[in-house]
């Protein structure tokens, strides 16, 4: 059970305890009515009022509440990356949903980590501050109280921390490095697919960096202009984090993730408007596009912040899968 606490200093003689625990522990107003609700805050042992006044050398601690989550602990593999009171970081394996949904109530890792918390005799709330789509793999933020849960929230939305990804992508980048500027919407609230949507008309100020690591020519695969074209490998750095902003911003510049089911047509709906197909695919839709991969070649690989608690530097890294490092595999065969 995580606990704060704090001595009070001279310079603190005239604040309140309520005034104490939002200037020296950041709580939330939400987790402040939490405490306040549930008798958490002492001083010197004691329950203490947010009206009172302490006196200079008083010990104020504040226990934050105990809550659990209802999920169905399922059997599900669970790859530790980093573990701690506070947090949980995992390398989220292809294929498996991250949060229980209308068309996906079982199966998650919301499930997964049920099971692994029971089984290491521990009881918290499951809280993700940070989501992966069901096809993409790697870095997993789950935090283990809503504190570490808004202070990761509120780093993120800071631009503190910092993402990488590695994706393999159709087509030959030929600079080096490159910037991807553009905002991104949803121009069907009714469909999942998100685009390049001005920001008058919804869209989202969305920014992603992207680097060439190594690029594989291919003489028989062709681009747009009949060309020969082949594929890259990239590493991707996020400044924003809109849902399925790098599947987008690749697919907006001609060089889609490879395997990608919504994308790999460039835009969804210019597609849909052409072809009058939704490239919906029987079973939950989400079947590759490629030959040499069963789901779009994408990875979490990087996740740099600051420990909510500790206020730690970490730099955690999650290692390539090994359906990613098939692909490469082949790709550098290709002819």
């Amino acid at each position: 059970m995580t606990q704060f606490s704090y001595i009070v200093t001279e310079k603190d003689k005239e604040l309140s305890v309520k005034e104490l625990l939002r200037r020296k522990f950041h709580f939330s107003s939400r987790l402040l009515t939490k405490i306040k609700q549930q008798d958490l805050a002492r001083l010197n042992g004691i329950p203490v009022r947010g009206w009172m006044k302490p006196e200079t050398g008083d010990k104020l601690t504040v226990t934050l509440p105990s809550e659990t989550s209802d999920f169905t602990p399922e059997d599900i593999p669970v790859s530790v990356i980093f573990e701690d009171k506070d947090l949980l970081v995992i390398n989220k394996q292809p294929g498996i949903v991250v949060h229980p949904t209308k068309g996906k109530p079982c199966h998650t890792m919301a499930n997964a980590v049920t099971k692994k918390m029971m089984d290491d005799g521990e009881s918290y709330k499951i809280r993700f501050a940070n989501r992966l789509d069901m096809n993409t793999s790697g870095l997993l933020l789950v935090a283990k109280n809503g504190f570490t849960q808004d202070r990761l929230i509120r780093q993120m939305k800071a631009g503190i921390t910092e993402k990488s990804y590695i994706a393999v992508v159709d087509g030959i980048i030929h600079e080096n490095e490159g910037t991807i500027d553009a905002p991104i919407g949803r121009p069907d609230p009714n469909e999942v697919e998100r685009w390049i949507l001005p920001v008058e008309s919804g869209g989202f100020e969305s920014v992603t960096h992207y680097s060439v690591i190594e690029r594989f020519p291919c003489n028989t695969c062709y681009d747009n202009d009949n060309l020969p074209s082949g594929y890259t490998l990239v590493k991707i750095r996020l400044e924003t984090g809109r849902t399925h902003q790098i599947r987008v911003h690749m697919a907006s510049i001609g060089h889609p993730v490879t395997g990608d089911h919504l994308y790999n047509h460039g835009d969804p709906f210019l597609y849909r408007k052409t072809h009058k197909d939704f490239m919906r695919i029987e079973g939950d839709g989400e079947k590759s596009t490629s030959p040499y991969i069963q789901r779009q070649a994408l990875h979490a690989c990087g996740l740099s912040f600051i420990h909510p608690v500790t206020d730690e530097k970490m730099k955690l890294s999650a290692p390539l899968p090994g359906d990613i490092k098939l692909l490469i595999e082949r790709l550098r065969n290709l002819k």
